[in-house]
């Protein structure tokens, strides 16, 4: 109920209460209903900062709508928590309201659109794919992380990815540095509920990679060409942008250089645990 609305009812309440107890109130009677009154106006809600939020904020361009979407991973299989906002943990700690992939198979990818718009090709980053990524502690270069393959699309069909640095080293295999190219490196700190920022904020860069609000940014003048993605393809995401966004786990993805999948910094039985997207500029 509307607490204004709540607080009225309770005043009619108690004056009809006075009134039939006493139905030559005094003077005293009236002062007290008085204060109560003055009381009872002066308290003012609780700010709601749960997450996700009941209404998504105007002006963030999150991708809400869900194009695939088959993970089996138990208790975090829910798709939605992947478009109904953003809601980080910090630098410290995961958020779990996210949507987690598997570490192989037809689970292992999560596409998602902006509900028929195309994400700009604007000036610097154009994007940013937030996961639950974590530091290990406030003082650590270390994270807990699972890294993701990005990939844009116009149709659907032909998509156009990053170029991809990975160093194998297992001492540093949870350093950010050991994941070029990749998403799911940095934490979030973002949360639509209780930390709250604009768009302008969300793609201010706080150096070396970092964003003010966390997540991993991509800027679409990086795509490379591949077998899928001609030059042509790539000509017309960088004039046009792109509709359709892939994210894969790593662990699902085949490393050129050594024909075997990526190797996670870690040994859980799930693979990136999505938190959302966000665009800069969609039309």
């Amino acid at each position: 109920m509307n607490v204004k609305i709540f607080q009225l009812l309770l005043i009619l309440v108690i004056n009809c209460f006075v009134l039939l107890c006493n139905p030559t109130p005094k003077k005293d009677n009236s002062v007290a209903i008085l204060g109560l009154v003055v009381l009872l106006q002066s308290q003012t809600a609780t700010p709601d900062t749960s997450c996700p939020v009941k209404t998504l904020p105007t002006g963030i361009p999150l991708a809400t709508s869900i194009v695939s979407a088959n993970s089996s991973v138990s208790g975090f299989s829910d798709a939605n928590k992947a478009t109904n906002g953003i809601c980080g943990g910090g630098e410290t700690s995961g958020a779990l309201d996210v949507y987690s992939l598997n570490l192989t198979g037809a689970g292992a990818t999560l596409k998602l659109s902006w509900a028929g718009k195309f994400v700009q090709n604007v000036s610097g980053i154009d994007f940013i794919v937030y996961e639950n990524a974590f530091k290990i502690s406030e003082t650590s270069d270390r994270y807990l992380m699972d890294p993701m393959v990005v990939e844009v699309s116009i149709d659907d069909s032909s998509y156009c990815g990053f170029s991809l640095t990975y160093d194998s080293t297992a001492s540093t295999l949870n350093k950010i540095s050991s994941w070029v190219g990749f998403a799911g490196l940095r934490p979030v700190i973002y949360n639509m509920g209780s930390n709250t920022f604009t768009l302008e904020d969300l793609f201010t860069s706080t150096g070396s990679g970092f964003l003010k609000g966390g997540g991993d940014g991509f800027d679409l003048e990086d795509l490379i060409t591949s077998t899928s993605c001609t030059a042509t393809v790539r000509n017309n995401i960088l004039s046009s942008g792109f509709k359709y966004i892939k994210l894969t786990s790593a662990t699902a993805i085949t490393n050129p250089g050594t024909g075997n999948p990526y190797t996670y910094p870690h040994s859980f039985d799930n693979g990136s645990d999505i938190d959302g997207v966000i665009a800069k500029s969609v039309k």
